[in-house]
């Protein structure tokens, strides 16, 4: 067959489904007209008064409902709340933490606690070699102790002394005093306190290792409140205040809630995550939370309100999504914009109020202005399919 006679049987072949299409398939008329046909070649494909006559009264007919209003199933539309609630995984730390470190190096003669005991803030706990210290305070208080008995000869002298001599006597007191001082801190610096109360990590050295001021005597960690970082999508950024109610549930303790306050909020978002650093501060009285915990935080908002509607009313055109709100005994469409989808229902951006009906059955045949009526008990629409 001659490659020209394949051409005319293909385009005769497409231009009869094209018209059996335009005929058949509801919905033809708005299609081809959206796409830009002039209106005597849609109207020669799909004539309107097949589709859609007298209001969508043939459209009715044909799907066995006779010749009256287009029958439909509504639901009302509901408001529902978004972005009211807040949930993050957070990572909890002690109010203070501190490694304990040497003022000095030497032999460590005692180590006085032991690993999880709590200690009191300027506790003693742990002391190095110190008899060379002791020794040293003792020459200082000698020192001192000479230099006093040096200034009262001299007062007691002061008709045969001269100015000069008192003042050098009342000086070497005052250097008697300041060498005193030195070389008790030096010896009180052999013990090693607690800068604060808390509980004792584990302890890594013993009685006799010797130390530096870079060794690590303890850890300790002051847990009567934890704090809990955690990281919120920046569209909460500007919703979360310091000072906010949180509730947090640590993943160790089920069923257990600890309330908290917001302490301090991060400057600026993560790029790579595009989330902002949240810390929050929980009262531990009882001691059951640890430094290191995972927590769940929860946090709650005034949130957004939305129209809420039946995920079967929603449909698609070229032009995008909408609903069919029934008004009196008529239908009108209504462009929505989906903000959040679910299972039972989808919450829109649209010019909706609470209790309007939008139609869920029976929206294949409906048209602008077309008249409708609610099943009634006994009654069933046609099925919708969603996103038709």
């Amino acid at each position: 067959m001659r490659v020209w006679k394949q051409l005319l049987i293909g385009t005769g072949v497409i231009a009869a489904g094209v018209l059996l299409w335009g005929r058949f398939v509801p919905g033809a008329n708005d299609m081809l007209e959206a796409a830009g046909l002039p209106g005597k070649l849609v109207a020669a494909i799909a004539p309107a008064g097949e589709d859609k006559a007298d209001g969508g009264q043939k459209a009715g007919g044909r799907r066995g409902f006779g010749n009256g209003p287009t029958l439909v199933a509504t639901k009302p539309v509901a408001m529902a709340v978004v972005n009211d609630r807040l949930n993050a995984i957070g990572d909890g730390e002690a109010i203070r933490t501190v490694t304990v470190t040497p003022y000095a190096t030497g032999n460590l003669t005692d180590v006085l606690v032991q690993s999880g005991e709590r200690v009191e803030q300027g506790q003693v706990i742990a002391r190095l070699d110190s008899e060379e210290q002791k020794i040293a305070a003792d020459q200082a208080r000698v020192a001192r102790d000479s230099a006093e008995q040096k200034l009262k000869r001299v007062q007691n002298l002061r008709s045969s002394t001269s100015l000069a001599e008192l003042q050098d006597a009342e000086t070497a007191v005052k250097a008697s005093e300041l060498a005193l001082r030195n070389a008790e801190l030096a010896l009180s610096r052999r013990d090693i306190t607690a800068p604060y109360g808390g509980v004792v990590g584990i302890i890594s050295v013993n009685p006799g290792d010797y130390v530096t001021t870079s060794t690590a005597i303890a850890r300790i960690d002051d847990r009567s409140e934890i704090l809990v970082d955690f990281w919120v999508p920046e569209r909460f950024a500007t919703s979360v205040r310091v000072g906010g109610e949180v509730s947090a549930t640590a993943v160790a303790r089920p069923g257990e809630t600890f309330s908290g306050t917001v302490q301090a909020i991060d400057n600026r978002i993560e790029q790579e995550s595009r989330t902002l650093r949240v810390r929050a501060r929980i009262a531990n009285p009882e001691d059951v939370l640890r430094a290191g915990m995972s927590f769940q935080v929860t946090m709650r908002f005034a949130g957004d309100l939305y129209p809420s509607v039946d995920p079967l009313s929603v449909q698609w055109s070229a032009d995008g999504s909408y609903i069919w709100r029934v008004k009196g005994d008529k239908v009108e469409r209504v462009p929505v914009h989906i903000v959040q989808r679910n299972p039972d229902m989808v919450l829109v951006k649209a010019e909706l109020a609470e209790g309007d009906q939008v139609v869920t059955e029976g929206v294949q045949t409906l048209r602008p202005g077309g008249a409708v009526r609610k099943v009634a008990e006994g009654e069933q629409a046609p099925a919708a399919t969603e996103g038709s």
